[in-house]
């Protein structure tokens, strides 16, 4: 390579480093502004008063807050996603899975929300995960693979995956904000809570 191309590949390097670097400063910025004040009053402005960066910069990157709050949403479905596939390969029963899938649920929302809950934010803290993007909706469809294929396994019930699928996301979403407003945040009573009514709720199912 000559010194030239060393330069051009040096100075490319440096400038998507430096991308990368100011859209993180962005998303980090609008987490934090989105938990203090809630995300209805929070301003394009205000996420930019929380950033070193230029006003021209942010609009270089986002063009509203929505595109913010949305880039923040996929960013924590992504490194979620992660945590099922951990979970996928170690359950090997139905419920094995369905403790351990809420466990990282309610784990990962936890950590995620550590900073604005030790800083006393007024609203509740940004869940980041949300169920109508591309990314969750794969979840979705990941989840209701999962739990076909350990049901499959055992002389389970027949039961209707898509509403299991449907009912084991939305105690999930429903019961990690109650748990995100307590004091202290109880992963493991909000997983043993969820575990147990899902499965009484399948048994039950059976049982018809």
């Amino acid at each position: 390579m000559t010194s030239i191309a060393k330069t051009l590949s040096g100075v490319s390097g440096k400038r998507a480093r430096s991308k990368a670097a100011n859209r993180r400063a962005i998303l980090e910025a609008g987490r934090r502004v989105f938990a203090r004040i809630g995300f209805e009053a929070t301003t394009v402005r205000d996420i930019i008063r929380e950033t070193e960066l230029a006003a021209g910069t942010f609009y270089n990157y986002f063009k509203s807050k929505e595109e913010v709050f949305q880039a923040i949403a996929e960013d924590s479905t992504h490194r979620f996603r992660s945590r099922l596939q951990d979970v996928r390969a170690y359950a090997t029963d139905f419920e094995t899975y369905v403790h351990d899938a809420y466990r990282a649920y309610f784990g990962f929302i936890a950590t995620e929300n550590e900073e604005p809950i030790r800083n006393g934010a007024p609203h509740l803290a940004l869940i980041g995960v949300r169920v109508d993007t591309p990314e969750m909706l794969a979840v979705a469809d990941e989840i209701r693979a999962d739990l076909e294929h350990v049901l499959s396994g055992e002389d389970g019930p027949k039961i209707d995956t898509a509403y299991l699928t449907a009912a084991a996301i939305g105690i999930a979403r429903e019961m990690g904000e109650h748990m995100l407003m307590r004091r202290p945040v109880d992963v493991d009573g909000a997983t043993q809570f969820a575990t147990a009514m899902l499965l009484a709720g399948v048994r039950e199912i059976a049982a018809k």
